[in-house]
């Protein structure tokens, strides 16, 4: 039978009441990213939705992980939660968490955040998109397959590159075109073959700039975006704009 202990490293510290406290393996100096996250997150949803419309809310968490923002909206009793990861290990501490704290209302699936559509998920109205963009090979693939299946609003959480500005060559010296933002290329093969589970499905990795992840929101299928400014007593790299939370509205 699982436990806390077998169950170990955990990423997140989850309170399970008699079962006890998990601790996460991150630095204490990293662990308050995931209460930043977490404010922002209700920041953005509670500007979206009233309290009413919560309780019927159907949510997708994509790249749930070990299920902690899929707890956090099941705690908030929305209808519905289904968090999907593509690793089976970070699903197993999911199903487990979700199993201490006795919530009915979340379910997890194993798939690959680039094989989500309304045939194998269904539509929901809203999705969670968190620490995840910055880990993948193909993030348009991603983020028009999240619009396919979003009704209303996604929140999306992800590390950023710095903004560059200019113009390509498009065929002729006297042809240009403006960047609408760029994506960086992270090789993460090192990390990836020394099995971290915080790598992506693949070892390469894309990184948005800000504009770039705005572009790219509204041409896989948002009308509007709006960043969500940090607390005042925000995590560092989110408080430097490091990271960004952005609420993407279809």
């Amino acid at each position: 039978m699982d436990t806390i202990a077998s169950l170990a490293p955990w990423f997140y510290e989850f309170d399970l009441g008699p079962l006890g406290q998990t601790s996460s393996a991150l630095p204490p100096d990293v662990r308050p990213i995931h209460t930043t996250r977490l404010q922002m997150l209700n920041t953005a949803i509670d500007r979206h939705f009233s309290a009413e419309q919560l309780r019927e809310l159907r949510c997708l968490d994509v790249g749930c992980h070990e299920g902690f923002y899929s707890v956090a909206l099941a705690k908030r009793r929305v209808r519905e939660v289904l968090g999907v990861d593509v690793r089976i290990d970070s699903l197993r501490r999911a199903c487990f968490v979700s199993g201490a704290l006795g919530l009915n209302n979340i379910h997890f699936r194993q798939l690959n955040a680039e094989a989500i559509n309304p045939a194998n998920v269904g539509q929901f109205d809203l999705t969670l998109c968190l620490g995840l963009i910055y880990h993948l090979e193909n993030p348009m693939i991603c983020l028009r397959n999240i619009a396919a299946v979003t009704k209303q609003l996604c929140v999306v959480e992800t590390q950023v590159v710095d903004e560059v500005e200019g113009s390509a060559e498009w065929g002729s010296k006297s042809w240009t075109r403006p960047y609408q933002g760029i994506l960086a290329l992270i090789d993460e093969t090192a990390e990836y073959n020394a099995e971290n589970r915080e790598t992506g499905a693949t070892p390469l990795a894309t990184c948005p700039s800000p504009r770039g992840l705005e572009v790219m929101l509204k041409h896989a299928g948002f009308s509007r975006i709006e960043f969500i400014e940090p607390p005042a007593d925000a995590y560092e790299q989110l408080a430097r704009r490091k990271r960004v939370v952005c609420a993407a509205i279809k």
